[in-house]
């Protein structure tokens, strides 16, 4: 029996209590948590923006040390540190077959998987494939990704989604390069990453927008050479910072329509725009066909930062050895599992960054 943070059902509490693992069946391995970030898909789970089976133990950002493997595991040992992978992909799937393995058909079938049981004898799914609310999961062996050398075992939890995503939205997605002006909409856990990775990526001026003023120092201390309160006014303060042009590319890492419209409108013509953020089907957003001939821009979605995990984290790896990437400053808080509630209420007032849960 573990401790875990369980939904009951889409929209309720989640409930603090104690669920019973199974040992690791074949290609499996019981992790122990050393942390996991509170995310915003967490919160969006919660609330059904995205549809997960349910009840489930949510948690997606988390690293740990492998207590035990099950049949035909090789390559892991008990007491071997990992990331967990919360999107492995298949391999075989069309757009596995293009190299495109953020979009993989089958990345999240494990999900609708009974992995646990509660107290009770409910079935249990894990959330998104690998249930890291918890103080141990039991995930399959693609679910891991090796711990890099020299990355300490508790920040290696932000490198499973914040970081691979704010860092792929910059490298990946945007193809930011050196010299370019960048904006990045929300100052989370995501959106400090992305302002570390247009740091690296030799960005010149690079605008941090969010609803908070509060957020300023820790903008800038990731990497912000400027600072926008958002208001209806962003659009026009960011093109003044550029020579009334508009940055070469804006990240927007909220999800809302309006934000989504803004990152485009402060856009420069021929620039790219990058929507990260995971809105509602209710989130709609417009343009005129006249517009979009004119001004030229790419607009383009995001998923997972459109990062391969196993290529992609040795080399935010040797970002944070190198002292160009610093994970513990992306953490404003650290909890337990009791105040996960509370961090789901920060992210919906725009407080903080990422919230990490100690275990």
């Amino acid at each position: 029996m573990v401790r875990a943070a369980v939904l009951p059902a889409v929209g309720a509490p989640l409930e603090i209590t104690e669920i019973e693992l199974p040992d690791p069946g074949p290609g499996q391995v019981r992790v122990r948590l050393a942390a996991a970030g509170v995310c915003h898909s967490d919160l969006s789970l919660s609330d059904g923006t995205m549809r997960v089976p349910v009840p489930a133990v949510l948690g997606h950002e988390g690293a740990g040390t492998v207590v035990s493997v099950g049949e035909g595991v090789t390559g892991l040992v008990p007491g071997a540190g990992v990331v967990l992978n919360w999107a492995p992909s298949c391999g075989s799937c069309h757009a596995c077959s293009l190299g495109e393995v953020w979009l993989c058909a089958n990345a999240l079938s494990g999900s609708a998987d009974v992995y646990a049981r509660g107290a009770d004898g409910t079935d249990l799914h894990p959330g998104l494939n690998v249930a890291a609310f918890a103080e141990e999961t039991v995930v399959p062996v693609s679910c891991t990704l090796p711990l890099p050398d020299g990355i300490p075992l508790t920040d290696a939890a932000l490198l499973g989604c914040a970081v691979l995503t704010g860092y792929g939205a910059v490298h990946h997605s945007a193809q930011v390069r050196p010299g370019e002006t960048v904006a990045v909409f929300g100052v989370g856990g995501v959106g400090l990453s992305a302002l570390q990775a247009a740091r690296i990526a030799g960005a010149s001026t690079i605008v941090a927008v969010d609803v908070s003023p509060e957020k300023e120092e820790l903008a800038r201390a990731a990497g912000a050479t400027e600072y926008v309160v958002a208001s209806e006014n962003t659009a026009r303060q960011i093109r003044a910072l550029t020579g009334k042009q508009g940055v070469d590319v804006a990240v927007e890492c909220v999800g809302r329509a309006v934000t989504i419209r803004t990152a485009w409108e402060s856009t420069r013509r021929g620039g790219r725009t990058t929507v990260v953020g995971i809105g509602g089907k209710d989130q709609q957003v417009t343009f005129n066909a006249l517009e979009l001939f004119h001004w030229g821009r790419t607009l383009s979605g995001c998923v997972y930062g459109n990062s391969d995990p196993a290529r992609d984290l040795p080399i935010l790896a040797e970002h944070v050895r190198a002292g160009r990437l610093d994970l513990g400053s992306l953490v404003t808080e650290r909890i337990a599992l009791e105040g996960i509630p509370a961090a789901f209420d920060n992210m919906l007032a725009g407080k903080g960054g990422r919230a990490l849960i100690v275990f």
